[in-house]
């Protein structure tokens, strides 16, 4: 018997077609480029909406990137240090005792910090001691008896130990273990004890380092030698590189009035500014000052203000026939804060191109606009639309399918 006539189909078509179309497709990848059409539109109105919004965008990159944030620079801040130096001496006179005030006495820290404190008013309480002694004469330490006075008791505002005794003769208060006699600081002298603190002078030396350019700079800038910091005193018109400042003026200039400042204290910040634009020569870069009112009294209403003022205590000790004793005072005071504000800039390649490259990517806002009033808002949308998109109206059958189907 003869096997059957029918012979088994070769695979040798399919697996050439197949072939050929993976050939073709890594031909099509490595050796075509593919690019969108562009449809030209001749239509005045979209043609001016599109140059509009292309030239806002282009003033944006070049007045608001470039110029004003400075898009085609790197910026560095300054590594920065400060010192500060008073000069003034002050008189007193109260009860009859006359006090020579110098910088030793008036300025806290003494080291010249940054932040510092000058002196310009004060209650002095001599002659204290630790031992037993009545609280001052206020609503809060008044009794009547000892059950007022809770033994071991220590009031918030208070100065000491209560002992629980109800001690004086017309008007009693509840006794306490404190330095005595204890401070009695409701009244504060009017005007100011240190108002020739006015005339007191501040020196400022300031150095900064701005490490990614290796500038180093100080307000001791080209021009300042020692002949001329022995004359000079800062003046915003005419002496703006004066390092040295006349109490009064920067009380001015922070806008306090120097008899009300003194008076309870307060605070004021000196600022230092560093911009620097290093693609100029580094003799460019020189500081700023400006001054402003932190904390105080700018004018007579902003005493009805609760904690008004600045203040606190600091006390002398000694001894006295063989026992300790110390002169407390409440001093009032302005707190200078002296900050430094720097940023230096140079050109840089990279942050130039990445301007360019982020200005070049918002130029697409102008073809999404015009696309938009294109297809839906002009009368003729439907022919913009047809014109821009092409549309097939059946697929052609893959050259896989073809394999499939002969499977």
């Amino acid at each position: 018997m003869h096997a059957s006539g029918m012979e088994r189909p070769s695979c040798l078509p399919r697996s050439s077609k197949m072939n050929s179309y993976i050939a073709n497709a890594l031909s099509d990848f490595f050796f075509k480029y593919e690019t969108p059409r562009q449809v030209l539109v001749r239509n005045r109105r979209v043609g001016v909406v599109c140059r509009l919004i292309q030239l806002g965008v282009l003033a944006y990159i070049i007045g608001w990137v470039f110029i004003y944030e400075k898009g085609y620079q790197s910026t560095d801040t300054a590594v920065s240090s400060v010192f500060t130096k008073m000069k003034g001496v002050a008189y007193t006179k109260v009860d009859g005792e006359e006090w020579v005030w110098d910088t030793v006495d008036y300025v806290f820290p003494e080291q010249g910090d940054s932040s510092f404190v000058v002196m310009t008013n004060y209650i002095i309480t001599k002659g204290q001691k630790m031992g037993k002694c009545p609280e001052l004469a206020e609503s809060s330490y008044l009794c009547n008896s000892d059950s007022d006075c809770e033994r071991g008791m220590v009031e918030r505002t208070g100065h000491g130990l209560m002992t629980g005794k109800c001690v004086g003769n017309t008007t009693k208060t509840c006794e306490v273990v404190a330095w005595c006699p204890v401070e009695d600081d409701r009244k504060i002298p009017d005007p100011a004890l240190l108002m020739s603190a006015e005339n007191y002078t501040l020196f400022i030396k300031n150095s900064v380092t701005f490490p990614a350019y290796g500038v180093k700079r100080s307000n001791l800038v080209e021009g300042i030698d020692n002949q001329y910091i022995k004359s000079c005193v800062y003046d915003p018109t005419t002496s703006p590189l004066c390092p040295i400042f006349r109490l009064g003026d920067l009380v001015q200039l922070s806008g306090f009035n120097f008899a009300t400042i003194a008076k309870m204290g307060g605070a004021i910040g000196i600022v230092i500014d560093w911009t620097c634009n290093l693609d100029y020569d580094k003799s460019e870069c020189k500081p700023i000052y400006t001054f402003h009112g932190l904390y105080g009294n700018p004018n007579e209403t902003d005493m009805a203000r609760a904690s008004v003022g600045y203040n606190f205590r600091y006390a002398k000790h000694y001894m006295e026939d063989k026992q300790e004793k110390r002169t407390l005072l409440k001093v009032f005071g302005i707190r200078f804060d002296i900050i430094v504000r720097s940023v230096a800039r140079k050109f840089d390649i990279i942050p130039t191109l990445t301007a360019i490259g982020s200005g070049v990517g918002i130029f697409g806002v102008a073809t999404v606009v015009c696309d938009l009033i294109l297809l839906y808002l002009l009368p003729k949308r439907e022919f913009y639309n047809n014109m821009k998109f092409k549309v097939t109206e059946s697929v052609e059958q893959e050259p896989l399918d073809e394999f499939s189907s002969e499977k």
